[in-house]
């Protein structure tokens, strides 16, 4: 390849379809249906599935004497699936780092089923971790077993297969993927030397430098760098061009970018500058510091139409960014990849609230030496991150009025520490301390061994993979409902807060609430994707063994 390059991993085998791990095909051009729903509101056809859903909530309300009034409410709704899999092309912001490298080498691993040797014996490619392509979901019960039928959640509906991904990016370190993987010290020597020369042609695409968003120990890897130390539309300009050119280069439907580069420190929201689409663009005209890289990069990607999932915890989307997107009707995601503690964290608050079980401290000690680490020595990155892991408790603690007063909170601290000795097996030590009946005490310690990239890799995939999903899905009010709804099929809202499963700071559309409780998280994701096939939300009722 020449340089700049990127990696067509998804290129197919002579028949048009790629091969997994597991020999299992996927094509591109079509879905092969699992299974189908027998229903009068589903009806499928060989371009599109349509379906006719009634969404059940509750509405709350407070007399006069304070009292609550909750009424059953129903909307009809349908939705239409393409159910055409395009070419889909993933371009990573910091493609060359740990999680870029990883990334694209487990991808390349399995498309082409390598098995390698370690200390504990031979090892395969999979995609353990992915809750796309390693978990799955229940259809429904057999009715003469009673028994459950689970499907693969990758095959609830037509959705692209990580192995037909083809791969490029930005770097402001030039050097090259195999380098580059070396470099990150993640995988095994034997799985490296399978995927080296492949990854040797595959050299990132310059990218922005802001020297003043990342740590000053960053410098000496900015060797690959667009020319400017501040936004401006030029460099707007040159990313989408990167965006253009890549598209068609590979004969891709569709392009979503991801920023997988080091955390920035948070940009100062300023009236006039960043807090409406105008002024942010403006900003970026007049080259205002507080407009940070992955802004840049995120306005570009808006403005494209290739939709932008930040994976780092700054504040890439400030108010301005938002409301731009909206008006293109662009979709973003974001924040923070969520991948170790803070995913145990958002599991054990949640279980321990609803146990009733009142937590009223959380202190949370992290020590890494990979790349992100070092960036995280810095304070203003630190701080970046300490608010995205802090915030992951809130809307739990609110939601239990029993346990916590208006205005009360556990206290919570967070600690990160940079050792280069430990790489990128990242130690994360919690200690969560409860109250109990009648003044008892509960202490929960845990240590977690994180593997870092091995863990926020399958986070990459799943974000790519459910983006374009949401992409090919749109919606509408029925006719049956006695209110007025959108005469024609829209998509989704642009802040994509389906995916705050992966996301430790989540972004949410303006005036709705935030979700971090895990469960729920993945409740969402299930049951939008049952309601698009016509299928109604799990239900753990079971009442099926209960009444006889």
């Amino acid at each position: 390849m020449a340089p700049h390059a990127e990696a067509d991993v998804g290129s197919a085998d002579g028949h048009g379809h790629s091969r997994n791990g597991n020999g299992s095909a996927s094509s591109r051009s079509g879905h092969a249906d699992l299974f189908v729903v027998q229903s009068p509101n589903v009806t499928y056809t060989d371009n599109e599935i349509a379906s006719k859903y009634t969404y059940r909530t509750t509405s709350v309300t407070q007399d006069a004497n304070g009292k609550y009034v909750a009424t059953p409410k129903e909307l009809v709704y349908n939705f239409k699936v393409d159910r055409k899999v395009p070419k889909v092309g993933m371009m990573l912001v910091g493609w060359g780092g740990n999680n870029g490298t990883t990334v694209t080498a487990g991808i390349l691993a399995n498309r082409r089923g390598l098995v390698w040797d370690t200390r504990e014996g031979s090892r395969a490619a999979n995609y353990y971790g992915s809750v796309i392509m390693g978990s799955t979901m229940k259809l429904g019960t057999d009715p003469i077993s009673m028994k459950e039928v689970n499907i693969p959640f990758h095959d609830v509906l037509p959705m692209v297969h990580p192995n037909d991904l083809v791969i490029g990016g930005w770097d402001i370190s030039g050097m090259n993927l195999a380098d580059a993987m070396d470099r990150a010290a993640v995988l095994e020597p034997t799985l490296k030397a399978q995927v080296k020369k492949d990854m040797a042609q595959m050299v990132p695409l310059p990218s922005i430098y802001y020297p003043d968003f990342i740590a000053a120990n960053q410098e000496d890897r900015a060797d690959n760098v667009i020319p400017g130390s501040k936004a401006s539309m030029a460099h707007v300009e040159k990313i989408r061009q990167d965006i253009r050119d890549f598209k068609q280069r590979n004969g891709l439907g569709k392009v979503i970018v991801q920023w997988t580069a080091n955390t920035e420190r948070y940009a100062d929201i300023i009236p006039g500058v960043n807090n409406t689409a105008d002024n942010l663009l403006k900003a970026i005209e007049q080259g205002h510091e507080e407009v940070s890289p992955s802004t840049v990069f995120a306005v570009a990607c808006i403005l494209e139409g290739a939709p932008f999932i930040n994976g780092s915890p700054q504040n890439t989307f400030v108010p301005g960014a938002i409301e731009l997107a909206e008006r293109h009707s662009a979709f973003i995601g974001g924040d923070d990849f969520k991948s170790g503690q803070t995913k145990m964290k958002s599991a054990l608050v949640d279980f321990l609230i609803n146990a009733g079980i009142k937590l009223t401290s959380i202190a949370s000690y992290n020590h890494l030496g990979n790349n992100d680490g070092k960036n995280l020595s810095s304070q203003k990155q630190f701080r970046s991150k300490e608010i995205s892991k802090s915030n992951v408790v809130d809307d739990m603690v609110e939601a239990n009025s029993v346990l916590y007063k208006k205005g009360e909170h556990p206290d919570h601290t967070v600690v990160i520490k940079y050792l280069p000795a430990v790489g990128d097996n990242k130690r994360a030590l919690d200690e969560y301390y409860a109250e109990i009946f009648l003044g008892g005490h509960q202490t929960i310690s845990i240590f977690n061994v994180c593997e870092d990239s091995l863990l926020a890799s399958p986070l990459i995939i799943d974000l790519v993979l459910v983006t374009e999903m949401m992409t090919r899905i749109q919606w509408k009010l029925s006719d049956d409902n006695e209110v007025d709804g959108p005469a024609e099929y829209k998509g989704f809202h642009s802040v994509l807060s389906i995916l705050s499963y992966m996301l430790k700071a989540p972004l949410t559309p303006p005036g709705t609430p935030v979700v971090n409780a895990l469960a729920k998280q993945r409740g969402a994701l299930t049951n939008i994707f049952r309601a698009c096939v016509g299928l109604e939300p799990e239900s753990d009722m079971t009442l099926e063994h209960k009444l006889f």
